[in-house]
């Protein structure tokens, strides 16, 4: 009873005591492929800071030979053994309590384990693959956030940082990578030990292994460091694309860091079962095979771009993460945000014709959509249990985080910004910073209270709604937190306010640090407000009057800032003149549509207000414009749908008059030398075309597919349509009529390519018809999909929610124990439950998970249900709009 009252004080702690703190770890690992079991172990240099019989350290999931756990003196002056060693699975610590307190200063605790190569992608576990026909396995470490533990004993927390030396013993015949370059090997029959250089000092999150079968291509950067990519064996080919960006990435960030990449080597693989879409590794990436490989002749536009941004993101992360590392999960968003950001700087300067940046805006409306719930959090959350660590690898965390680093770099100006980054780099590499460490360079580089503005982002969550109105030549500005739920919020935030009037050059910025402020025209702008139009005093008193280059005001230019914007109802018109008359650059039309649909949402504007706004678009051609309003045509069809489904018809036809001119401009068959985002934008119209009905799109989708299934390699349907023609084809599939389901399933079943793979996964549920949703859905947790697939399959059409939500609570045992509290999880409750629209769902949901609900999964199922709430408080709100059907009937008519 006393020895657990002892051990009570370490237990239910956020962190590990403090008193001895590991320096260098010592790591044998002898991984068995055939019993998927492995045995370690591990001697860890331990600095003894403070009078202490006890070592608390993380342990999870691993049996620990308790005969072997010793304390070496310095100088071995004396061997302590333990007197007890518990394991507290609830908290993931081992406790080893000696006879007597520890000498004050370095020593070596020794420890000898074993544990499971597990199937729950984390921490030590085996991914399975074919090489001649024959099933094999191959074992990989997967650690960020906390999952070091279930592989080796260990201080499982960034702050923790010390260097490793690893040793490995695996049959003779495998690759054995890790994260530094090997040093020696010794083969002894089947089996070899393979020695590794020791690491420079690093958390324990980024120590990585993998052992199985692979090809490589290799490259060096200019300064000699040795780059691969690693595939299964016969792909090599597919992972040259990555490596021409991973070389050209790490001579870029040298130079925008003015620090060289910090290890000797650095290595890339595809691993085929991997919950995550990259893991930063030091020196070791890995990757799904989706964000790695590229075939040309079967990967898409979008495939490349993903592949080019992922592996960006990831090197990325060697400076900023794992070179410099935040101290805890607190400050997760300056990893996440900034390698986001930094990925579109580095893919600008490699792909400039992509315009990345504008794309950009796709993070931003992501990480706004979150942030306006109720139930989000601030960038910088209090983490108090490791299971709480998963769920805030969120759009909070990477695109807020990168959206606010964007906002501040915009602000600050992009030399000043560079030159704080790489001194915040110098002054913390090879230990820890918190988000204050970041603002204190940043300020005393550029001289502005960064500090005090950026405290108003990151500890509070939310951001704000600017509403503008013009009143006897005056500006008026207020700010209030926006909420999609309509709802008043009371944060207030210092937002830097950028504004156009008329024109690019006339452009203005301020700080608007009160809820309100109020500025003159004249004064500010330069301009004035007559009836109808805006005056321009320009040289000479010449006045611009019905002139449309200045009769407009845009807030929030180029949308860098983290905000919405309200305008009043004459400002509005104006605008949507100025896109009419294409005055606006797309990232500004991007906000002005993205702006309108949010407050829609959140019932502080009509949905005819928004509809007729898109018709404001109906000449549009770029691909972030149009994709965007891809995404808030069909979100808006399913919400008409339950609110208003008499005008349902009526909208679609609207929404197809309105894609039908970018997609005719197009056409089905890719131009000799056209762009990259073409070849992006038309499978994305064609396929929203076929979601909406359009006849003349599902036949002639029909039609190449039947081709294709003759002949898979027909220029009929190059990868970048493959997707529009899957979801036409399941658009007419149904109980009665399954040939193309079947078709789909055996092209699915035939290919190798996971690409190919997740875009059929991701198009089979658009079906309407319930009964192929629910064999759909059972079909995902068959061992044909991989369990990191599943969530592909989840995008469910609007007649197969009822079936999803039935066979989530039918399955939920069996998707609970298969994906256990990794972040997969909490995708089968967002999708499955947000799509729903009444306040009784909301109930029905609420009571389901009432008696299920775990840390991993609680942040995700409160935001789940409060979209639901949203939904049904839009479909009350557009089934009170008293000119709608007039509004939408008129734009379904109208002749373009």
């Amino acid at each position: 009873m006393e020895q657990t009252q002892i051990y009570k004080q370490f237990k239910g702690q956020p962190r590990l005591p403090k008193f001895a703190v590991p320096k260098r770890y010592d790591i044998k690992l002898r991984p068995d492929l055939i019993t998927c079991k492995f045995t370690g172990n591990v001697d860890i240099s331990v600095d003894v800071v403070a009078d202490t019989k006890f070592i608390v350290l993380n342990a999870a999931e691993l049996a620990v030979d308790r005969n072997s756990v010793r304390f070496n003196a310095q100088n071995g002056s004396k061997v302590f053994e333990a007197l007890e060693v518990e394991l507290f699975d609830e908290d993931e610590i081992m406790v080893v309590e000696f006879s007597e307190n520890l000498p004050i200063g370095v020593g070596v605790l020794s420890i000898a384990f074993e544990g499971t190569l597990n199937d729950k992608m984390k921490g030590f576990y085996k991914s399975t693959y074919e090489h001649k026909g024959e099933k094999k396995n191959m074992a990989v470490t997967q650690f960020e956030p906390a999952d070091a533990r279930r592989c080796f004993p260990c201080w499982d927390e960034p702050a923790c940082k010390a260097t490793f030396k690893i040793t490995l013993e695996v049959p003779s015949e495998l690759v054995a990578l890790s994260n530094m370059p090997v040093t020696e090997q010794k083969v002894d029959g089947n089996l070899k030990t393979v020695y590794y250089q020791e690491s420079p000092i690093m958390s324990t999150y980024l120590v990585a292994v993998v052992v199985g079968l692979f090809d490589y291509v290799e490259d060096h950067t200019s300064d000699g460091i040795k780059v691969r990519v690693y595939c299964q064996v016969g792909t090599a080919n597919q992972g040259k694309f990555a490596l021409d960006v991973a070389v050209k990435t790490l001579d870029l960030y040298k130079e925008y860091f003015a620090v060289p990449y910090s290890l000797p080597k650095l290595d890339m693989i595809a691993i085929p079962d991997f919950a995550a879409g990259a893991m930063e590794n030091y020196g070791l990436v890995t990757y799904r095979e989706t964000a790695l490989l590229y075939d040309d002749k079967h990967s898409a536009a979008v495939n490349k771009q993903w592949v080019a941004i992922v592996v960006a993101h990831e090197l990325a992360h060697q400076w900023f993460g794992n070179l410099v590392t935040m101290e805890w999960w607190t400050h997760l968003w300056l990893n996440e945000g900034f390698a986001t950001w930094v990925s579109f700087l580095a893919t600008d300067n490699l792909f400039p014709e992509w315009k990345i940046w504008t794309q950009f805006l796709d993070e931003s409306t992501e990480g706004l959509r979150l942030d306006g719930l109720a139930e989000s959090h601030p960038i910088e959350v209090e983490i108090n249990h490791a299971g709480e660590i998963d769920e805030i690898f969120d759009a909070i965390s990477y695109r807020k985080g990168a959206s606010l680093i964007r906002m501040l770099q915009s602000y600050l100006g992009p030399e000043c910004f560079q030159r704080a980054l790489a001194s915040y780099i110098k002054r913390h590499a090879c230990s820890n910073a918190r988000t204050e460490d970041l603002w204190a360079v940043l300020e005393e580089e550029s001289g502005e209270p960064v500090n005090k503005l950026m405290n108003s982002w990151t500890k509070q969550k939310g951001y704000p709604v600017v509403s503008v109105n013009v009143k006897d030549q005056k500006l008026e500005f207020e700010q209030s937190q926006f909420l999609l739920s309509g709802s008043h919020g009371d944060g207030q935030w210092i937002v830097p306010i950028t504004l156009c009037c008329g024109s690019y050059d006339a452009r203005q910025n301020f700080l608007l640090q009160a809820k309100s402020e109020t500025l003159n025209m004249k004064e500010f702008l330069g301009s004035s407000i007559s009836e109808g139009s805006l005056m321009e005093t320009g040289k000479g008193g010449k006045s611009y009057e019905n002139d449309s280059e200045c009769a407009w005001i845009k807030l929030n230019v180029d949308q860098t800032g983290f905000f919405r914007v309200k305008y009043d109802e004459d400002l509005a018109g104006r605008l949507r003149y100025a896109i009419e008359s294409k005055c606006l650059s797309a990232t500004d039309r991007f906000g002005i549509l993205d702006d309108s649909y949010a407050l829609s949402m959140a019932c502080q504007q009509s949905s005819a207000s928004l509809l007729t706004l898109m018709g404001a678009y109906r000449e549009e051609l770029d691909y972030t414009v149009l994709s965007n309003l891809i995404s808030i045509s069909s979100k808006v069809a399913r919400i008409a749908a339950d609110a208003v489904p008499e005008l349902l018809d009526y909208i679609k036809q609207f929404f197809i008059s309105l894609l039908q001119y970018p997609a005719e401009k197009l056409g089905w068959d890719p131009k000799q030398g056209e762009s990259h985002l073409d070849a992006m934008l038309r499978g994305e119209l064609l396929t929203a075309l076929a979601e909406f009905g359009h006849d003349a799109t599902q036949n002639e989708a029909s039609r190449r597919f039947h081709a294709f299934l003759d002949d898979r390699n027909t220029p009929l349907l190059p990868p970048d349509l493959r997707k529009a023609a899957y979801v036409a084809v399941m658009q007419n599939v149904s109980s009665s009529n399954r040939s193309g389901y079947e078709s789909l399933l055996r092209v699915y079943r035939e290919t190798d390519l996971s690409q190919e793979k997740t875009r059929i996964l991701s198009s089979l549920a658009s079906c309407p018809d319930p009964d192929i949703i629910l064999e759909v859905l059972n079909f995902l947790l068959s061992s044909e999909v991989r369990s990191q697939d599943a969530v592909f399959g989840l995008a469910v059409s609007w007649e197969g929610r009822e079936t999803t939500w039935r066979w989530l609570k039918d399955n939920w045992d069996c998707i609970s124990k298969t994906y256990g509290s990794g972040f997969l999880i909490t995708r089968f409750i967002s999708a499955t439950v947000s799509p729903f629209s009444s306040y009784e769902k909301a109930n029905e949901v609420g009571e389901f998970f009432a008696s299920r609900t775990k840390p991993s999964i609680a942040r995700t199922l409160k935001q789940s249900i409060e979209r639901v709430h949203i939904n049904a408080k839009w479909v009350q709100s557009i089934q009170d709009e008293k000119h709608l059907a007039e509004v939408v009937k008129e734009l379904a008519y109208k002749k373009y």
